[in-house]
């Protein structure tokens, strides 16, 4: 593992910036899903919001490949699509679910967060695995405190879900993030309590439950980025940015 940073309080204020971006981002586009939006419309209205925040969007542009660099604001993955997923002329329909995941830098620091909302009306199932993978985010960030072990976190988030029937997908993590989008350490959404690196005050993680309704197994689009379900049935992420602290960690996306 590479190193973990710690914040310093003046960072940590800079981070909150981007982050209360990123929140405002999310808000903004929740509003306008609803059934017959075009992925493409959120993601040209996230852009502009951004950019008149002075803040650039930290998703575009990205990639390691230079023949297939992320083209998008927002990762807009419907259905059984987990992450990744690239916004485009599609047009959103009643009864599904559509995962938004959006990364802001704003003066040299990132924030990064997600939500999974509802199309019009889903079915109650649908509903249950939304429920239950918020949740799941809500119980990782409960154990983010200075001296706990990082995979205290994992736990957490992988018996809340498999209690409800439903699987983590275990080829994605989250992340420490702060002058670089991924930093280390990765976060993943399952393991043993009490192993993994010691949490300590001043270090700024990505939580972030993927969660599938059927098994945990997943692939990659044709495209290279769209993850999905192997089985192709629905998938749900929610994400928040933050600070390990003595007491309750600090959420900077709320």
């Amino acid at each position: 593992m590479g190193k973990v940073f710690i914040k310093s309080q003046r960072e940590i204020e800079l981070m909150k910036e981007s982050c209360r971006i990123v929140a405002e981002v999310l808000a903004l586009v929740g509003s306008r899903i609803k059934p017959g939006a075009y992925t493409r419309d959120l993601d040209e209205i996230a852009e502009r919001y951004i950019r008149s925040r002075g803040a650039t969007p930290a998703f575009k542009g990205y990639g390691t490949d230079k023949r297939n660099l992320f083209p998008g604001t927002l990762c807009v993955s419907i259905e059984d699509e987990v992450v990744h997923g690239i916004p485009n002329g599609r047009q959103l329909q009643e009864g599904q679910v559509i995962s938004v995941d959006v990364g802001v830098k704003k003066d040299g620091y990132y924030g990064d967060g997600a939500r999974t909302f509802a199309v019009g009306r889903v079915s109650e199932e649908r509903m249950r695995l939304l429920r239950v993978t918020e949740e799941s985010l809500y119980k990782g960030i409960e154990q983010a405190q200075e001296g706990k072990r990082l995979h205290d976190v994992s736990h957490a988030v992988q018996t809340h879900v498999e209690a409800a029937g439903f699987s983590v997908v275990r080829d994605l993590v989250g992340h420490g993030i702060g002058k670089s989008l991924h930093e280390e350490p990765a976060i993943p959404n399952y393991g043993a309590p009490g192993t993994g690196i010691k949490l300590k005050e001043g270090m700024v993680l990505a939580i972030e439950p993927m969660v599938n309704a059927g098994s945990a197994r997943v692939s990659v689009g044709n495209d290279g980025w769209t993850v999905r379900t192997w089985d192709g049935k629905p998938s749900a992420h929610f994400e928040h940015t933050v600070v390990v602290r003595k007491g309750d960690a600090e959420i900077l996306t709320r």
